[in-house]
């Protein structure tokens, strides 16, 4: 098993700042830089498709990823993105006039939003939406109330990109299970970071970009798809990825009929993004290395010491408000901030970049969001900027009631 110490030297963007930017994008290591290297160096000396290895980073990305959410290789294929995945499931069910699939806007990514708003526009279904709970977080007792004979899907993030809340999966996928009901994970603010398995969670679909906490590529995704739930789908648009002819050439066009390939590979359509899956194999190794639940406790102790200390200087978080819920993320905000609420948070965010700590801002709210490299002496770094800023601009608690 690799240490987490000795991952952290392949990080070397974390040497030069406290990068708490990862919710926005994961750094990539100096190892996923060099797999792709080696693909563009195999193109430009001109190796043959049919035999060089690096030809086979498809395959090798996909178990790879299989084995982090506890998959198998045959439930996953590659994406370009979340939004990708989410289109890829979403217009593959057999929707019905007069269906409804279940979200929560006020917290959830608009990807999602727009997935289905499409489904409405194209199909005549109906989008519920369900309120957050108390804490911001996704609210399965909201979802179960939600629910009726009518109910084909649900959508959701493990962790919401706007509250950092963590979504009680186990309870959900056992509601929907019980239910009858499709459950879609939206895994961008987790995979990586936090443990998941599909199978435990009865999740059937779940997608996520490798550039986040997968520390990889832009323009490459993953979408898992329940191996039952996906044999009886049918893609919106068909490649020859897609048909199943044996070992057949991919030139080969079969006859007048044809038989889809099983599982998720029956979503693949065309030439796969090579130099990216190899950069993501390498990444996805370091993860595996030092292991999932080992990063997952982790960036929770450095989420919680970080939450507890902004708390204890007077500054309001939105985020681990109850344990259940915590994440990686530690979110600074407000519900609904006044215009000069805003721009305290807009100067905070400003005063650290001048400190070299880097943070993302969403919807007026600042981000803090921790992986493997990070480190308790930068939570305490961060600390003592934000005591710092708040006594140079004679800020206390009450700027933010």
């Amino acid at each position: 098993m690799t240490t987490i110490d000795d991952a952290r030297l392949l990080f070397t963007g974390s040497l030069g700042c406290i990068y708490l930017e990862n919710s926005a994008r994961g750094l990539l290591p100096t190892t996923a830089r060099d797999a792709a290297l080696r693909y563009y160096d195999a193109r430009i000396a001109g190796v043959a498709k049919e035999t060089d290895p690096v030809f086979d980073a498809e395959t090798q990305a996909c178990e790879s990823f299989a084995s982090l959410v506890g998959a198998t290789q045959d439930e996953i294929t590659l994406t370009r993105n979340v939004t990708d995945g989410l289109n890829i499931f979403v217009t593959a069910l057999p929707w019905k006039t007069g269906d409804n699939a279940i979200v929560s806007k006020e917290v959830e990514h608009p990807n999602g939003v727009y997935a289905l708003y499409n489904m409405r526009q194209r199909h005549g279904i109906e989008v519920r939406m369900v309120d957050a709970g108390p804490d911001l977080s996704i609210s399965v007792d909201a979802i179960a109330r939600a629910i009726d004979s009518r109910t084909r899907l649900v959508i959701v993030s493990s962790v919401t990109f706007s509250t950092g809340a963590r979504t009680d999966l186990a309870a959900l996928g056992q509601l929907c299970q019980a239910r009858g009901v499709t459950l879609l994970v939206d895994a961008a603010q987790s995979v990586g970071a936090l443990d998941i398995d599909v199978r435990a969670f009865h999740i059937d679909g779940l997608v996520v970009g490798a550039s986040k906490y997968l520390c990889g590529p832009y323009g490459l995704g993953f979408l898992y798809i329940r191996r039952a739930l996906a044999d009886s789908l049918h893609p919106t648009y068909l490649g020859r990825y897609s048909i199943d002819l044996g070992n057949a050439h991919e030139g080969d066009q079969g006859g007048n009929t044809y038989q889809l390939m099983p599982g998720a590979k029956r979503f693949d359509s065309g030439s796969y993004n090579y130099s990216s899956a190899s950069a993501a194999v390498a990444s996805i190794g370091i993860l595996k290395a030092i292991t999932v639940p080992v990063i997952e406790q982790h960036v929770l102790q450095l989420a919680k010491l970080l939450d507890e200390g902004l708390r204890a200087i007077g500054l309001p978080i939105l985020s681990g408000g109850n344990e259940r819920h915590r994440s990686h993320l530690v979110l600074m905000g407000l519900r609904q901030p006044t215009t000069e609420q805003r721009q305290l948070f807009i100067a905070l965010s400003d005063f650290l970049m001048t400190k070299n700590i880097r943070v993302s801002q969403r919807q007026a709210r600042l981000r803090f969001s921790f992986h493997l490299y990070n480190t308790s002496d930068e939570v305490q770094a961060v600390l003592a900027a934000a005591r710092e800023w708040m006594q140079a601009q004679y800020i206390s608690a009450s700027h933010f009631k």
